[in-house]
């Protein structure tokens, strides 16, 4: 698989914010067959930093209705990635 296709998108919420600011952890969503090997590699190579570790997380599919059918979403994968110390951060966006 090539980096666009693993790493998916950086996961922009309350959590994953607080998360970078406190401990420097980044999240992503990422393809769920990848390893994490897969993901470290695809990081240094997209973003040119340092990877010290990576944790994965297998998310469940929620059951929704839509009127009277119900259904479940996709089941998806998340990896927490942490940066060595003294590298750059990555920036989503600037303000």
């Amino acid at each position: 698989m090539r980096n666009h296709q693993i790493i998916l998108s950086p996961m922009i919420t309350e959590k994953s914010t607080i998360l970078k600011e406190k401990t420097g952890e980044l999240v992503f969503k990422v393809h769920p067959a990848s390893t994490k090997v897969d993901i470290r590699r695809a990081i240094e190579q997209s973003f040119d930093v340092q990877v010290a570790s990576v944790r994965t997380v297998h998310v469940k599919g929620k059951y929704k209705r839509q009127g009277r059918t119900g259904g479940y979403r996709a089941n998806w994968k998340k990896a927490y990635v942490s940066l060595r110390e003294g590298t750059k951060g990555i920036e989503y966006f600037e303000l």
